[in-house]
């Protein structure tokens, strides 16, 4: 089985959060957090700050290392551990990219019938200050066949 890490951010304001709309790859056409694989070379932090550039133009200043979740995709033989970040603080103008399109959305009023099936599970845990740790597999087509989020004190802080 390959396993490959991941970057997952979510920008947070003013009772708003940005959720745009991925425009290919996995999760296409659905509103999501804004990350990519960690290149080979890469630090985790550093993957997330450069895919949060590329895909939405906005460089997180302030953030915070919340969940880490691991996708086992029997599908496709494939282990994928995601590093989810929320941030506070950013520089750089939100534009439009070939990968995606901004949307900011009521924290209270979040759409997740056109989000990712798992999102459900475990991103009101994180947006309530809570960490984690969750496990999802899913099948070829990405679909949802098991699930388990907990609680967490002991996320490990990862550096540049």
């Amino acid at each position: 089985m390959s396993k490959i890490d991941m970057t997952l951010a979510y920008f947070i304001q003013d009772d708003k959060i940005l959720l745009p709309l991925k425009k290919k790859k996995i999760g296409k056409g659905k509103h999501n957090g804004v990350g990519g694989r960690v290149e080979a070379g890469e630090s985790i932090e550093y993957a997330m700050i450069r895919e949060c550039t590329e895909e939405v133009g906005l460089i997180p200043t302030e953030y915070e290392y919340v969940a880490e979740i691991t996708c086992n995709n029997t599908g496709i033989n494939q282990l994928a551990v995601v590093h989810v970040y929320l941030s506070s603080a950013w520089e750089g103008t939100l534009i439009e990219t070939d990968e995606m399109k901004p949307y900011w959305f009521d924290i209270n009023a979040i759409p997740y019938e056109s989000m990712m099936d798992d999102d459900k599970y475990w991103l009101p845990l994180v947006l309530s200050g809570k960490k984690i740790k969750a496990t999802f597999e899913l099948d070829k087509d990405y679909v949802m066949t098991n699930y388990n989020v907990e609680e967490t004190k002991t996320l490990a802080k990862i550096n540049c």
